[in-house]
């Protein structure tokens, strides 16, 4: 079962009870984590407040290396094209950057990630736009976001929909610092294939 928890934030259960935990700032959840994915070193995005709240005893942090020293803890660190085994789950790591703005660099070596669940493969974009790698994934639901200034726009988001290969679309990153429901519906009905579906956060 996969929850918006606003912005970038997701926890995904799977069916024998673990949890996930994507980019968690400002979480009202409780539930702590069996694993914590992080894109990026961006305070809305890695949040040491947050992955400390929900961290247990055993519960694995994976993040690109830049965030290690903001957590203050161990991570798994990782780059794009990466794949291993984190807690049980497989992980792949995508390229996630932006193309002519500099808030999120290619030489960063941020990340997007493919999580399978359940047999499921989900795909956190990460703050990104729309970039050619995106050609080469291939999920059953693609988080994508869509608030613009920082990441793809609605219309850069339907974009990417063309070269993602995905069967269900979630917008994500609006609502906070950037975007609205409104751009949400905009990506809505400017998707031509696949399910889109906007959850709204109630947590």
């Amino acid at each position: 079962m996969l929850h918006w928890l606003g912005h970038a934030s997701f926890r995904i259960e799977s069916k024998d009870g673990k949890v996930i935990y994507t980019d968690p700032w400002e979480v009202k959840s409780t539930v702590k984590a069996d694993l914590i994915l992080i894109t990026h070193e961006h305070y809305d995005h890695c949040s040491p407040d947050d992955v400390k709240k929900l961290t247990k005893p055993g519960t694995v942090v994976v993040a690109p290396p830049d965030c290690s020293a903001k957590l203050g803890q161990t991570i798994h660190a990782v780059r794009p094209g990466q794949k291993g085994t984190y807690a049980g789950f497989t992980v792949e790591t995508v390229p996630a950057y932006n193309i002519g703005k500099d808030f999120h660099q290619k030489a960063k070596n941020w990340v997007g990630y493919i999580i399978t669940v359940d047999g499921r493969r989900i795909y956190q974009a990460g703050d990104t736009d729309v970039i050619p790698e995106m050609k080469e994934v291939i999920c059953d639901v693609a988080l994508l976001p869509i608030g613009g200034t920082y990441t793809m726009s609605a219309a850069e988001a339907a974009k990417a929909t063309t070269m993602i290969q995905a069967k269900e679309w979630i917008p994500m990153h609006w609502g906070k610092i950037v975007g609205s429901q409104a751009d949400a519906e905009t990506f809505r009905d400017a998707v031509k294939r696949g399910t889109v579906t906007i959850l709204l956060n109630r947590e």
